[in-house]
């Protein structure tokens, strides 16, 4: 996938769900894997010709893993012009050291979160990007059906009124595959995620499952995403399909 076409799926949802007005200062969320690297350079390219001028920063929440180097994440910022901010934290310590969890995710994604709004917040942002994309959601809605027994996704846009902060989703139209091509396309400078059950989780699970329905059932992926986008899924924002 090239960065035009990035872009394109990025408007396309920034304008259709009203991601962006006038005067926000927007953080990129960098874990630093392919999903959030892509997200970087789609902000960085949509803030050149938004009609709507924005500022635009990234920030990582750091777990702690001591193999974990992000300094080609912040020579490809300095590269862009956005301003970089690396969280120090111990999650990783708290979680497998002292807790010994062994189903750590919910709660890893809980303190994540925490410490990357309160940074956000920190620097002055109003807004926090998130770089979902349509297989997120999609696994996303069936792991909800499944073990919770409810029809649920990411919404594209949300305000988190504790933090007086709107979450965005920018990448909602973009699939993971098209990531992939990007990624390789422009050699994204990818930190491999040390994480030791990455790849042992429900979320992989369901990504698997996806990738079985969809073989068997040719374009099921597309029909599930398509069924949250016409869902009507409490807490959505409402979907302009007249603002391209």
């Amino acid at each position: 996938m090239k960065l035009q076409q990035l872009l394109s799926y990025t408007r396309k949802a920034v304008d259709e769900y009203a991601m962006i007005q006038e005067g926000d200062h927007i953080a990129v969320g960098i874990s630093g894997g392919k999903d959030s690297l892509a997200l970087l350079y789609a902000m960085h390219g949509l803030k050149r010709f938004y009609p709507k001028p924005f500022e635009l920063s990234a920030v990582t929440v750091d777990m702690g893993y001591s193999e974990c180097d992000f300094s080609p994440v912040a020579k490809l910022c300095q590269e862009l012009g956005v301003p970089y901010q690396i969280v120090k934290t111990d999650i990783a310590h708290i979680l497998f050291d002292e807790r010994k969890e062994t189903n750590p995710c919910s709660l890893c994604a809980k303190m994540r979160k925490g410490s990357l709004n309160k940074a956000v917040k920190e620097m002055g942002c109003n807004k926090v990007a998130y770089a979902h994309h349509t297989d997120d959601m999609i696994e996303t809605m069936l792991l909800s059906m499944l073990f919770e027994g409810r029809f649920y996704s990411f919404s594209p846009r949300s305000y988190l009124d504790r933090m007086d902060l709107t979450v965005i989703r920018p990448m909602m139209f973009v699939t993971e595959a098209d990531v992939i091509g990007f990624k390789n396309k422009y050699n994204l400078p990818v930190v491999t995620s040390r994480c030791p059950i990455d790849g042992y989780t429900k979320r992989q699970y369901a990504k698997e499952l996806v990738a079985q329905l969809n073989r068997e059932h040719p374009g099921a992926k597309q029909r599930m995403f398509t069924a949250i986008l016409n869902g009507n899924i409490k807490g959505w924002p409402q979907r302009n399909l007249h603002k391209r």
